[in-house]
């Protein structure tokens, strides 16, 4: 009997985790080599939009993780007063997508990634690099510590600093800092009853919503000098810029402890890369196209990277084709609306504000508009225990 297709994914992330699950389900012989002493994500949750939890219905995992769908009711943008200047709802998105929106801790989702994949295929504290990209006559090879490794395969899935894209083209530009800062924290706030909003401010955001599990994530961001940190603690450094902003950020911040709170600047990759691979090795996520956080498709792209990865299997070119328009068009998105949200002149946030509220009234909120030709993807084939809208 012939031997599985072998393949080799650098990076335990979301993406490298998917990427491997989708392989495997497609017969290939799959090791994850993460360089990270265990799967422990960095990030305090993901939302995951209908687009990724039909890739996951590829997986079979798409049904659980709907499950714990959490936004219920009103939900919308704010103003730093409270104002609302768009309402949507979780029923709405649904009705508009088909299927719901999805936040969840990283950790549940790395969780349940994992455990499709057969015991040993994930390798922690293992140091991984591209030694040779291969090609269509020879094999890619991967150092892994003191190991040289062969594989029909090579997923670089090792994130924005990805060490296989600089060995894939080198000399093109690395990630950029996008102007901005991240803050994120995920706790319980007691008493704390609201409707997932995010809140504009000048040249700061925030956002709040809860999860299934009773827990509350929170995130903010606001423009800065990159390399900038609090003189004492981040959760100080939240209550300057926020303390007095409408309910219930007060609440999550007294609810907060500095070790709560994860703070990391924003990268991106700001020119697309000429392909995702090169001979027999292929990059996907963070790796293939960082992006700002502003439509929160980061994770979600690279769950849709995975299953078109399994889908075209060797045929790496068909892969670039598929993913890098899709992918440098919301990356591009992404940065259109990280511009808008965090612009810090007073006139044009008030210009902007103005036309928020009315576009609201003219039409559906912009929260949903923002996902137009990208919530709506499906995969281009399906697996396991699949949602009816999928097909």
């Amino acid at each position: 009997m012939a031997q599985p297709a072998r393949a080799i994914v650098i990076g335990g992330g979301i993406g490298g985790l998917a990427a491997a699950a989708a392989l495997h389900l497609k017969g290939w012989s799959v090791t994850v080599l993460e360089r990270a002493p265990a799967l422990d994500p960095v990030g305090a949750a993901i939302s995951l939009a209908p687009n990724a939890l039909r890739a996951l219905d590829v997986l079979g995992i798409g049904e659980e993780i709907r499950d714990l769908a959490a936004w219920q009711g009103d939900g919308g943008l704010r103003t730093p007063g409270g104002r609302w200047l768009s309402r949507s709802s979780a029923e709405a998105a649904a009705a508009r997508f088909g299927g719901p929106l999805v936040l969840l801790p990283r950790a549940t989702l790395v969780d349940r990634l994992a455990a499709l994949l057969p015991p040993g295929t994930v390798r922690t504290a293992t140091t991984a690099s591209l030694a040779d990209p291969g090609d269509r006559n020879r094999p890619a090879r991967v150092t892994a510590g003191e190991e040289e490794l062969e594989a029909d395969l090579v997923v670089g899935a090792d994130g924005i600093n990805s060490r296989v894209r600089t060995a894939l083209f080198p000399g093109r530009p690395g990630p950029v800092y996008a102007g901005f800062t991240t803050w994120r924290l995920l706790i319980p706030v007691p008493g704390a009853e609201f409707a997932s909003h995010e809140t504009w401010g000048r040249g700061r955001i925030w956002g709040t919503h809860p999860l299934k599990d009773g827990r509350v994530y929170a995130y903010a961001a606001a423009a800065a000098p990159a390399g900038e940190r609090a003189p004492d603690d981040e959760r100080a450094e939240l209550l300057r810029r926020y303390g007095d902003w409408h309910h219930p950020i007060p609440a999550v911040l007294a609810a907060a402890r500095p070790a709560d709170v994860l703070r990391h600047d924003v990268h991106h990759l700001a020119r697309p890369l000429p392909a995702y691979h090169a001979g027999r090795t292929v990059l996907l996520g963070d790796a293939a196209h960082a992006m700002p956080p502003s439509l929160g498709q980061g994770g979600n792209q690279a769950v849709e990277d995975a299953v078109v990865l399994a889908h075209h299997g060797p045929d790496l070119a068909a892969y670039t084709a598929a993913r890098l328009p899709r992918t440098t068009a919301i990356a591009r998105q992404a940065v259109r609306v990280a511009r808008l949200s965090m612009t810090g002149n007073r006139a044009a946030v008030a210009v902007r504000n103005t036309a928020l509220a009315a576009l609201s009234q003219a039409g559906p909120a912009l929260f949903l508009r923002s996902f137009d030709g990208i919530a709506d993807w499906r995969p281009p084939y399906a697996s396991g225990r699949h949602h009816a809208g999928t097909q």
